[in-house]
């Protein structure tokens, strides 16, 4: 196999990412869907190391079933070990993208055994997610994108486009499956997709997708310091119950980033901006107000984050139905 041929192309950005990230693991899984990226991914992993292909069949769509075995039985054809389907029922908490990227990371760590799972996600959807994320203000932790390790998360093709991917599929001989959902004009990443990148391209002149890319590389070196920085301002200001004395002379950029760290180990999920600048305020603008209401990982209970005899402390309690 030529490594500059598309599938080589691939196997070479695996195979790099295993030498930097995961040098010591024997084998791994890899989320397969059926479409171009995971379909090019599976081919090369299984390449580099003993790969098992795991499945998410979220039965959205009539003939996922077979969908999934199509894609089960392309993955052993390609030289993975083993391959499983993993059936999952999708919820609606977040919207139908979230509800179901929320099933499918769930599945994926039940089934994978301890090694790493590597997914898909190519330089294109770097772009999408950090143009999302510029559009919504989210803040830099969103601008900064989709991180290349995330333990036990691998995304080793996020240098690559999505043409990379669909050539090495055309080198392979294989067909991908089309999602339905990858053209549905109703989900905004589609339509930044089709709509609102091209037309970037054009008004910029091209090279729109890797110049976004860069910016999250950068916001995410950058943020690594600051988050560096804010664990260790937690650990001094007290992890359980931090002292506002020795948050209130903290640099914004640090003292939210603690903020968020208390409240995420407090079992606060799904936090956003306005959430952390709410707690926030009880540190620099404190005129006794009352908690800040935070989501909790527990369906039944909420978090209220208070400012109490100068230090901020956690309750949890009932939702009232």
């Amino acid at each position: 196999m030529d490594r500059q041929s598309p599938l080589g192309r691939v196997v070479a950005a695996v195979a790099a990412f295993a030498g930097d990230h995961v040098p010591e693991v024997e084998c791994w899984c890899v989320a397969l869907s059926g479409g171009a990226d995971s379909l090019a991914l599976t081919a090369a992993a299984a390449r580099v190391r003993p790969t098992t292909a795991l499945v998410v069949d979220h039965g959205l769509q009539p003939g996922s079933d077979t969908v999934a075995e199509q894609a089960r039985a392309i993955a052993l054809e390609l030289g993975c070990v083993g391959a499983q389907i993993i059936s999952v029922e999708v919820g609606v908490a977040g919207g139908p993208e979230a509800a179901a990227r929320t099933a499918r990371y769930a599945a994926l760590e039940q089934a994978r055994a301890q090694a790493p799972v590597l997914i898909g996600h190519t330089l294109d959807d770097q772009a999408e997610t950090v143009l999302l994320g510029l559009g919504r203000g989210s803040g830099p932790r969103s601008i900064a994108g989709i991180r290349p390790y995330d333990p036990p998360w691998c995304r080793p093709l996020l240098q690559l486009r999505r043409q990379h991917t669909e050539a090495a599929c055309r080198e392979l001989g294989l067909t991908p499956w089309q999602d339905p959902h990858n053209t549905d004009s109703r989900f905004t990443r589609v339509r930044l997709r089709g709509e609102a990148l091209p037309l970037l391209e054009d008004i910029l002149g091209g090279g729109v997708a890797p110049a976004l890319a860069r910016t999250a590389a950068a916001l995410r070196e950058d943020g690594e310091v600051l988050d560096s920085l804010a664990e260790q301002a937690w650990r001094d200001a007290g992890s359980d119950r931090p002292a506002v004395a020795a948050l209130v002379g903290q640099p914004a950029a640090i003292r939210r980033r603690v903020i968020r760290l208390w409240l995420l180990a407090g079992g606060a999920v799904d936090l956003t901006d306005t959430h952390i600048r709410a707690v926030d305020a009880l540190v620099i603008t404190w005129r006794g107000q009352g908690g800040v209401a935070v989501p909790s990982q527990l369906r039944d209970q909420r978090l209220f984050a208070r400012r109490r005899d100068g230090y901020l402390v956690l309750s949890c309690e009932p939702v009232r139905t």
